[in-house]
């Protein structure tokens, strides 16, 4: 009983230890599968969907953000991508916005490592679902959160 215990626990998706044992309720629920991107986080800087991925797969070192320590990443009370979210008021229902900017935030840094700035291919790429269809907002935000980057 006690392996099936443990394989149980190490077998545990990322996003119900962030929710459910830590109380880190910015990551949202939506498929499970990684595909709607509602639980988008970062580990070790990149863009990742927690739901996905069991704790045995999380490292000692790896550093998880979520949306609610995205602000501490600059040492601000919000990061820029989450002022340019409320300065352009791109949320309606909000349930997919912590996954659409932290997906934002690790592509912006993606193009700013490849020595450019955010294009439209860019945008192209993040595939978080939004139910609202806020798209048009959400891209716009998104350039302007790179802008104070």
């Amino acid at each position: 009983m006690g392996q099936l215990l443990l394989h149980t626990a190490v077998e545990v998706r990322l996003l119900w230890v962030l929710r459910d044992l830590l109380g880190v309720t910015g990551p949202k629920y939506g498929c499970g599968l990684g595909v709607c991107q509602a639980c988008t986080s970062h580990i070790n800087g990149k863009a990742f969907n927690p739901c996905s991925v069991p704790v045995s797969k999380i490292a000692p070192d790896d550093e998880i953000t979520t949306i609610e320590g995205l602000p501490a990443t600059v040492g601000k009370d919000l990061h820029p991508m989450q002022e340019a979210w409320l300065d352009l008021d791109v949320a309606q229902c909000g349930y997919c916005q912590p996954g659409q900017i932290t997906a934002a935030v690790a592509k912006v840094r993606q193009a700013a490592a490849d020595g450019r700035e955010i294009e439209d291919r860019d945008l192209d790429e993040i595939r978080n679902i939004c139910r609202c269809g806020t798209y048009t907002r959400i891209r716009e935000a998104i350039k302007a959160g790179a802008k104070n980057m």
